[in-house]
């Protein structure tokens, strides 16, 4: 097992559950100062302080794992106490902390599961309550500089932060290495405990003794053959089929027919995933053959290919855009293929007659060709395992490569409609290679000419996917960062469908930093009404809704605060979703803090000129929400006769009190304008209480 052995289980969709509009009332409550939350059918709403860092479950399946197919022991039969060293850290006499570190592929992850399962289980075997795992997103607003204070802190509970990705990039290591250490004495004194996985030189255990104590190093990496053996036997519960992986401890006996796949080196994420794949096939002689060229990842027959074509860059290019073409007509890959080639169609006769054929020159690559189509989708991941070799073997092949791809998507070449197929090509090659140019190419079609939403949507999910990458991740989420400042209205609506997606809810806090400099633009353009519907989803998430609700009211306070502005107009507009200004309204009507807020945001908005047209229409939807009985009318009341006191000659609230010439009002503002008592209509000759609007 390693970081990647026991999977995250992330949602993948861009569809947030809505909440059911509490249309009728609600049951709320007032707790504490510090966090304190106003429960509102049966979510929160963060009042005072910021709300912690996002935390799930650890999968029950990642912790049976390590419970039922522990493997403590190297190819050479050393121990590997690791998980042990860390348990015993736990429940010793310092601060409930252990810090796992080492480099990638020993398994860190699964070894901070189980120092925290062991840990439990001591705690059972004591008559205490047993830990609930939770696995910490590191959701920091600048991860180079962590806010420590954010770090959840419930009690009975065993954390697992990984930061390995990322610590290397922290500005001041050890101030945030004191602060997990001081945060992990207050855990434990909560019952609670807090094991941390790092990189092998980011924790800066060399500064001091304190720092060092907390600190346990991977010592061996756990035999593949008996971790892959382990899995197959307790976890997918087929022992039989571990005669397959068996590894001889002398001459005479017999070594099982996919041993040869891992080796000593190969990590333990490797052998689960083979025997996840040995699992999953017929126990069959044709099932085994199936599942080594399943985990071999073709890596045979691509070398082999590339050996049979050492003197043929035609051939090896026909391949190359067979792999990004599949599915397309033999003629447009051989075209594609000249153009990577930067040669001009064959002209002369003779060479036209000369050699094989095309089919068979695509055959001869490993393509199949069935009518007029030429494609790899009967090998599942050649195209993957193609691509890699050439980026690993021919590194001077990487520019050009690229820019033939930004030819062969731009308008009206034959990558066009196969845009998606191509981007989740590339995004396999950059996490794997880690290479951040690969990104900067996705971001490149953004501008290529094709503004329609389907396109920047399929760019959005290919960006999303790249951002939640374990190891790659922090990378691109900081071009996230970067892209969402851009001038470009098309690039920064593509960042705000990232944010609206799957990466906002793993990712709240980053997202919505940069939904904040979207909100900034100067225009209201397509891409800062996407960054107002991808705010309002995330809060239609209750467990989201504390965090933004404090985001948006600090915002409102800051700089020249027209993100901030937006943000609260969006965040409070009824339509076509009342659920989140429900909640809202709701809890302003039990709790003085949200009250004031909604005042001081309403305020803030209303002196801002440049957000008038939303700050009136706004109003008006309030009115008509107050009168179909979705809010409280003497809250909604109340926060307006607030807000009009302060703002009476205001355009939005003068508008609304005294109407404007030429716009008839519905019923619902006359209405609100009555229980506002507002000044006599003889005195305006705007009012009319017969006035419909229009």
């Amino acid at each position: 097992m390693s970081e990647s052995t026991l999977p995250t289980r992330m949602p993948h969709s861009n569809d947030f559950p809505r909440i059911d509009p509490p249309v009728t009332s609600l049951h709320v409550s007032v707790e504490g100062n510090d966090r304190s939350s106003i429960i509102i059918a049966g979510g929160s709403v963060n009042t005072s302080g910021k709300p912690p860092l996002p935390s799930i479950d650890i999968p029950r399946s990642d912790i049976e794992a390590v419970r039922k197919a522990w493997v403590p022991l190297t190819p050479s039969g050393d121990n590997i106490p690791t998980a042990t060293e860390a348990a015993e850290l736990l429940d010793g006499i310092g601060p409930g902390i252990a810090v796992v570190s080492g480099p990638p592929g020993f398994g860190k992850r699964a070894i901070g599961i189980r120092a925290l399962s062991k840990t439990s289980r001591i705690l059972e075997r004591r008559g205490r309550q047993a830990l609930l795992l939770k696995e910490i997103r590191p959701d920091w607003e600048t991860p180079e500089t962590p806010d420590t204070s954010l770090l959840p802190d419930e009690p009975g509970t065993g954390y697992l932060l990984d930061v390995a990705a990322e610590i290397g990039a922290w500005k001041d290591q050890r101030r945030v290495a004191n602060e997990l250490i001081s945060h992990g004495e207050a855990l434990r004194r909560i019952g609670s405990y807090l094991v941390v996985i790092s990189d092998e030189a980011g924790w800066p255990e060399e500064v001091s003794g304190t720092l060092a104590k907390v600190v346990v190093r991977v010592k061996g990496r756990p035999s593949p053959h008996l971790v892959a053996r382990a899995h197959l036997e307790r976890v997918h519960c087929m022992p039989e089929r571990g005669q397959w992986l068996k590894w001889p401890t002398n001459d005479s006996e017999m070594v099982g027919e996919a041993a040869h796949l891992l080796s000593d080196r190969s990590s333990p994420a490797d052998a689960t995933r083979l025997a996840g794949i040995l699992a999953s096939v017929d126990y069959t002689p044709a099932g085994l053959a199936s599942a080594i060229e399943q985990f071999q990842q073709w890596t045979a027959e691509v070398d082999s290919v590339f050996k049979r074509t050492l003197e043929s860059p035609d051939d090896r290019a026909l391949l190359i855009a067979a792999i990004f073409l599949s599915g397309e007509d033999p003629l447009a890959i051989q075209s594609a293929a000249r153009k990577l080639l930067n040669e001009a169609p064959v002209r002369d006769v003779r060479t036209i007659l000369s050699g094989p054929d095309l089919t068979a020159r695509l055959e001869g690559v490993g393509v199949e060709v069935a009518g007029r189509r030429a494609n790899v989708d009967h090998k599942p991941g050649y195209a993957r395992a193609v691509l890699l070799h050439l980026w690993r073997q021919r590194a001077d092949i990487h520019g050009p490569l690229l820019e033939w791809v930004d030819t062969i998507t731009g308008p009206r070449q034959p990558g066009v409609i196969r845009l998606e197929y191509i981007s989740d090509l590339l995004v396999q090659l950059a996490v794997a290679e880690s290479d951040i140019r690969v990104i900067d190419q996705i971001r490149n079609w953004i501008d290529n000419g094709n503004d329609s939403v389907e396109h920047q949507q399929l760019i959005a999910d290919v960006l999303t996917t790249a951002a939640e990458a374990d190891i790659f991740g922090p990378a691109v989420r900081a071009r996230l960062l970067t892209w969402a400042q851009d001038d470009s209205e098309a690039v920064a609506r593509v960042v705000a469908l990232v944010c609206q997606g799957a990466f906002a809810d793993r990712y709240p806090r980053q997202a919505m930093v940069r939904l904040r400099h979207i909100l900034s633009r100067r225009e209201r353009d397509s891409a800062v009404r996407i960054a107002e519907e991808a705010l309002h989803m995330l809060a239609l998430r209750e467990m989201h809704l504390p965090r933004v609700w404090e985001s948006v009211t600090k915002w409102t306070k800051e700089g020249n605060g027209l993100a901030g502005h937006r943000a609260f107009l969006s965040l409070v507009d009824p339509y076509p979703d009342p659920s989140v200004v429900q909640l809202l309204l709701e809890a302003a009507g039990k709790g003085q803090q949200v009250r004031d807020a909604l005042v001081d945001s309403w305020s803030a908005a209303l002196a801002d000129p440049r957000v008038d047209t939303e700050c009136r229409q706004l109003l008006i939807a309030w009115a008509r929400v107050r009168s179909e009985g979705l809010v409280a009318k003497h809250t909604v009341t109340d926060i307006l006769q607030e807000v009009v006191r302060r703002h009476l000659y205001s355009s939005p609230i003068s508008a609304l009190v005294f109407g404007e010439p030429e716009i008839r009002y519905d019923h619902a503002v006359i209405e609100l304008r009555k229980d506002l008592r507002l000044p006599s209509s003889e005195n305006n000759p705007h009012i009319g209480e017969d006035a419909v609007e229009s």
